[in-house]
């Protein structure tokens, strides 16, 4: 069973009238996110092309937690849109709009339309490591391999 943290959620003036973040299933991880771009002039995006698109909203995360920025799998199915820097990263301390860096991979233009669905967001617990400075490491089967150095 998972756990319910509480992130407080404020919607900005331009995100005014969009619902707020919801999951669609019962076991679905991601929260939605809408695109809060003005309804009269959707962004469109330009094969190959990038773009900043704004949510309307700031959110509160409690130390200890992060949220994550996902792509949505129907958008890259189908369109060939994704997001650029996946996973985003929203640090508990930062309080500004989250904006998605949605990318069209796609070859037709992509128009994004105010309240439509464009990246999901994963709440998620912060692992916080202590480097320590050593001398060797332990060692492994693999060792140093890197890509592709267990497997085809």
């Amino acid at each position: 069973m998972s756990a319910t943290v509480r992130v407080d959620i404020r919607q900005l003036p331009h995100g005014e009238g969009l619902a707020l973040p919801a999951y669609q299933t019962a076991d679905a991880a991601g929260l939605d996110l809408l695109a809060a771009v003005p309804l009269e002039t959707p962004l469109v995006l330009l094969p190959g092309k990038y773009a900043m698109v704004p949510t309307g909203l700031t959110i509160a995360l409690p130390p200890g937690f992060e949220a994550q920025v996902r792509p949505r799998s129907g958008l890259a199915a189908k369109h060939g849109v994704t997001v650029l820097n996946s996973p985003g990263t929203i640090d508990a301390d930062y309080r500004g709009e989250i904006n998605v860096l949605l990318i069209n991979h796609g070859e037709a233009p992509f128009p994004v339309r105010r309240g439509e669905r464009i990246a999901q967001m994963v709440i998620a617990p912060v692992a916080r490591a202590q480097l320590m400075p050593a001398t060797s490491l332990s060692t492994t089967d693999r060792g140093g391999g890197g890509f592709g150095s267990t497997g085809q």
